[in-house]
């Protein structure tokens, strides 16, 4: 049976390589934002997660000393080496670092300075694709400078850009970043991760066979733990492996379309463009609660926790300027058990009352017979939001039909949440629960 060509061979097949794309991933960024208004902090072992504080200057505490049940959302290289991670639960991690300090979270910051570091990449290489608050694919094939050597350096201009690049982030932000480079964004996202922090790594035909080839299979983007699972029981455990699978064991093993993909991506070809500008599909808020809180006894802040969600994924799309037909509802019960449903209307809302009526229309069609430990609100079905001088105006012949409660009329009163009369019952007398 034929085999494929391994990764080492293949060069020619990038050489010279006419597209440049790099991916840029700001660095531990969460924690880096927190070091820079704690610079005291800097070399320690810190933890950020958990619920959101109300003051973010609030001082850290041991890390050990937390009780509940948020998770990590980022740590600092220190903290990384106890074994803590991104997804974490912060008890765990405070088993294995119990002396790392805790930071809350502070996404309001978090995003101002996400901004602030891609329009300082746009200077330079506006054509870019928002992978998220701290990723971005960047084309850099047409700008000026990339394609020239600099004496014996054939990359030497290509370095130059893409340094010029990580000093206007650290000029406009004062956090790090890590560039790859490479022929496409399969190989780009792989570079960005080898030389972490403050990495500049080019990842191009002639270092594939030293450089990506011995890689563990499962540092292929788009390899996951379950697929990198059952590679390793065919034998394939690096990508070399893979670049030498046959194609036939692989469709056996996972049908023609991911077969072919895994053996392209070894051999490190990709063509996916940068897409510079997408629209989203959703926008969507969740909350963990400290403790599991009962239907009915706790319906006060089960009502809350709803209110504060809707209206925050309400700002979401008026910030962005969409509207919704879909609103959906997320539950997570004390047994890990997790229920959606979803209620689509006759017209799209951005309103954050709007977004709380569609919502309670989901939760009547939830049985709440446990503890809940989750919340979340989804709006789906996007579109960007016309402006009142795109309509035109009712008519008799066709009136607009009223699909939202007008703005003269009062408002559903949401006091405590106990379904008395005046009162919004999100959740209802009739769950019951079994403790």
């Amino acid at each position: 049976m034929p085999r494929s060509a391994p990764v080492s061979t293949m060069s020619s097949m990038h050489d010279p390589p006419l597209r440049l794309v790099a991916h840029l991933d700001m660095d531990a960024f969460y924690a880096s934002v927190e070091l820079l208004r704690r610079p005291e902090l800097r070399g320690l072992p810190v933890v950020i997660g958990g619920a959101r504080s109300l003051d973010p200057d609030a001082a850290p505490r041991r890390l050990g000393d937390y009780a509940g049940r948020g998770v990590v959302t980022t740590a600092t290289y220190e903290a990384r080496q106890y074994g803590v991670h991104s997804g974490m639960g912060l008890m765990k991690a405070a088993a294995l670092a119990p002396d790392a300090l805790l930071l809350p979270v502070d996404f309001d910051e978090y995003r101002r300075l996400s901004r602030d570091f891609k329009l300082a990449v746009a200077r330079i290489a506006p054509r870019i694709e928002d992978r998220g608050i701290d990723e971005i694919y960047i084309e850099l094939s047409d700008v000026p400078g990339v394609h020239e050597p600099v004496g014996h350096d054939r990359w030497g201009g290509l370095r130059a850009v893409a340094q010029e690049i990580k000093n206007n982030v650290w000029a406009a932000t004062g956090l790090h970043c890590s560039i790859g480079i490479a022929a496409n964004k399969l190989l780009a996202k792989v570079a960005s991760d080898l030389d972490k922090p403050d990495g500049l790594t080019l990842l191009m035909s002639e270092d594939l066979a030293e450089r990506y080839a011995p890689l563990p299979v499962q540092r292929i983007h788009g390899v996951g733990p379950q697929s990198a699972k059952r590679l390793h029981r065919l034998g394939i455990n690096t990508v070399a492996d893979l670049a030498n699978a046959d194609l036939n064991e692989l469709t056996t093993h996972f049908g023609d379309s991911q077969a072919q993909w895994l053996l392209r991506a070894a051999h490190g070809l990709d063509d996916r463009p940068v897409v510079t500008a997408s629209e989203p599909v959703s926008s969507s808020r969740e909350t963990t609660f400290e403790r599991d809180l009962h239907p009915r006894l706790d319906r006060s802040l089960l009502t809350q926790a709803l209110v504060r969600l809707c209206e925050r994924v309400s700002a979401d799309l008026t910030k962005r300027g969409y509207e919704g037909r879909t609103v959906g509802i997320k539950l997570r019960f004390d047994d890990f058990r997790t229920v959606t449903r979803d209620a689509t209307l006759d017209a799209p809302v951005d309103q954050s009352l709007a977004i709380l009526l569609g919502a309670r229309d989901c939760l009547k069609r939830v049985i709440l017979s446990r503890r809940i430990r989750l919340l979340g609100v989804r709006v789906s079905g996007l579109s960007r939001k016309a402006s009142v001088f795109d309509a035109p105006p009712p008519t008799a012949l066709a009136p607009r039909r009223q699909t939202a409660r007008p703005a003269s009329a009062p408002a559903p009163h949401i006091a405590n949440g106990t379904g008395s009369q005046g009162t919004l019952p999100l959740f209802d007398d009739s769950a019951t629960t079994d403790g």
